[in-house]
């Protein structure tokens, strides 16, 4: 695997930590203008795959027939962290869809953010299915599965027709046949995909840019969903965490997944950007952005500075005094002007 730094920590002068990584940026060309590293190196989506795993519930009419708001579609793409507007709207997403919580396979948790976590526990709150992080996904799946006439056992299977869709758009937006996508289990017990670097890039593309998507069905679903993520950012996520800070900025459309994958397209721009960082860390996610937006001389400065907020270059001990530095490491190159 060819790689490089990414990102390094300095204290006091000395190296505490290099993130070393993967980054492919491609065109609506479908070709590679950046690269750092080995773009086709293959890596799991893991939760970067969300919004390619909600396109069958926006393409098969539930949000329509089951009157959901869009702030409740928005939870098939989220990695909703148990804040009281997630479990509000997942709550109200139970009610609406038909489909049990006994029946979700993820399983029972409690909140990713500290404080509803910390809530939950001092009230001796019970885990639930719908308090794990892809509660969401799950629910989107059951409704699927119900609206066309897919069993509802094993739908977390390979083999399962639902997972076999899910190959087969996955297939056609990242321009790679289904034989060549390798296949895993995920956190949440459903199939994690992972191809080269290069063709996740184009997949955020054809979320950017729908134009791009040949099949009708599928862009329709595309247009519906991403402008959903725009609207209601937070539920992707949550306040302070990147991708609602990306997705506040109605260019952008983007997602994270475990282990330091990034994922994010630029509509007017009409590029996209896949990274991963090979330590796994995601707290070097908004530097790395951050650096990323500002090499491409992005526009929006205001977004720039809100993941330079999220995690400043100086790095500051428990008084505030500095005590460091977060350097970006790697130089992005136009490879069209090589």
């Amino acid at each position: 695997m060819s790689h490089e730094p990414l990102i390094i920590e300095t204290r006091a002068g000395l190296i505490e930590n290099i993130h070393e990584g993967l980054i492919c940026g491609v065109n609506d060309q479908l070709k590679s203008i950046h690269k750092v590293g080995d773009e086709e190196q293959y890596v799991y989506y893991r939760s970067a795959s969300k919004p390619i795993q909600a396109i069958p519930a926006f393409m098969s009419g539930i949000v329509e027939k089951y009157q959901l708001t869009d702030e409740e579609a928005a939870l098939f793409t989220a990695s909703q962290r148990g804040e009281t507007y997630h479990i509000a709207a997942l709550e109200s997403l139970l009610e609406k869809l038909p489909a049990k919580e006994d029946y979700l396979h993820c399983a029972a948790s409690l909140p990713l953010n500290q404080e509803p976590r910390d809530e939950m526990i001092r009230n001796k709150t019970e885990k639930r299915r719908l308090y794990h992080n892809c509660a969401g996904k799950h629910l989107g799946f059951l409704a699927v599965c119900h609206e066309l006439g897919y069993p509802v056992e094993g739908y977390w299977e390979i083999d399962h027709p639902l997972q076999q869709e899910l190959l087969s758009i996955l297939a056609t937006l990242a321009e790679i046949p289904v034989s060549k996508i390798k296949v895993g289990v995920d956190g949440c017990g459903v199939p994690v995909f992972a191809i080269p670097l290069k063709n996740m890039a184009i997949t955020y593309l054809k979320l950017a840019c729908p134009d791009l998507i040949e099949d009708e069905a599928i862009r329709n679903a595309v247009v519906k969903m991403v402008k959903v993520m725009n609207e209601h950012p937070d539920i992707v996520a949550s306040e302070h965490f990147v991708c609602s800070v990306l997705l506040r900025d109605e260019n952008i459309v983007a997602k994270g997944g475990a282990q330091g994958v990034y994922c994010f397209g630029l509509k007017r721009e009409r590029i996209a950007f896949a990274l991963k960082v090979l330590s796994g860390s995601e707290a070097v996610w908004p530097n790395i952005l951050a650096s990323i937006l500002e090499q491409i001389n992005y526009s929006n400065k205001s977004t720039i500075n809100a993941l330079q907020e999220l995690r400043p270059a100086i790095v500051k001990n428990d008084a505030g005094i500095e005590v460091g530095q977060v350097q970006t490491a790697f130089s992005l190159k136009n490879l069209m002007e090589v």
